[in-house]
């Protein structure tokens, strides 16, 4: 089954077109590089695939229904632009936030075992057992990635998608922060990730979608490589730098 399927989406705010005629299908343990220069509409693309907004035309189905009628929301983990640049003054712990995962899961009343269990394997999972009481707004960069992806794990989520979520992180930081990705990939989570560095993008992911209003591309990183895509979408002047650390 595709994770996300998308047909013949369109666009717009107001008068001002942001994306046209776009189709394109992931399947389910893809892991889907997005990129575009800034404007070309990935964060409006992204919002859509995830239904929190409704596209203008066509159709973008999540898990074989409407995204925008999709009420299994708990499949669903999202790790928004600006996470690693959180307000410092965030009062929230990581627990709490991770906690927030099982919301959807959860009955009416207390934490059960199992809601507890889950929150306790998912900082686990992640390496974030010790920051449980520390405050959200006071962990560094890649800390707050981590805390986020804890809480879509915590969910049992089987689609994660990330807008930039390495912005303002240090180098060290971002490389764990993709092995990360790879593992909980490996293991048959869905990623859709969107990401500047273009070279990051065709070294990490299964496959890439260029986007520039409308679709240059989407297929596998080598094929991309090969291509005039992102020369096009960009405007000319661009190259790929492949990262070899993986």
């Amino acid at each position: 089954m595709n994770a996300i399927e998308v047909r013949d989406v369109t666009f717009a705010y107001a008068d001002e077109p942001v994306l046209r005629d776009v189709s394109f299908d992931v399947e389910e343990g893809a892991f889907l590089g997005l990129v575009g220069p800034n404007g070309s509409g990935k964060t409006t693309l992204l919002e859509l695939l995830i239904g929190l907004r409704q596209p203008d035309g066509g159709s973008i189905s999540l898990f074989g229904e409407p995204a925008v009628d999709f009420d299994d929301g708990e499949r669903i983990g999202y790790v928004p632009q600006d996470v690693a640049n959180a307000n410092g003054e965030m009062p929230i712990t990581v627990a709490e936030v991770v906690r927030m995962g099982r919301y959807p899961r959860r009955l009416i009343g207390r934490f059960s075992d199992d809601d507890r269990r889950a929150v306790a394997d998912a900082m686990d999972r992640v390496g974030i057992t010790d920051l449980a009481d520390r405050r959200v707004g006071r962990l560094s960069g890649g800390q707050r990635q981590r805390v986020f992806i804890a809480r879509a794990l915590a969910g049992e989520a089987d689609l994660l998608a990330l807008d930039e979520p390495t912005t303002g992180v240090d180098a060290e930081s971002r490389e764990s922060f993709y092995d990360l990705l790879h593992e909980l990939n490996d293991e048959g989570l869905t990623v859709v990730l969107i990401e500047h560095d273009i070279g990051v993008v065709t070294t990490h992911a299964s496959e890439v979608a260029c986007l520039n209003r409308e679709l240059y591309f989407h297929g596998s990183p080598e094929a991309f490589v090969g291509t005039d895509a992102l020369a096009e979408a960009y405007g000319g002047g661009q190259h790929i730098i492949r990262h070899d650390h993986r």
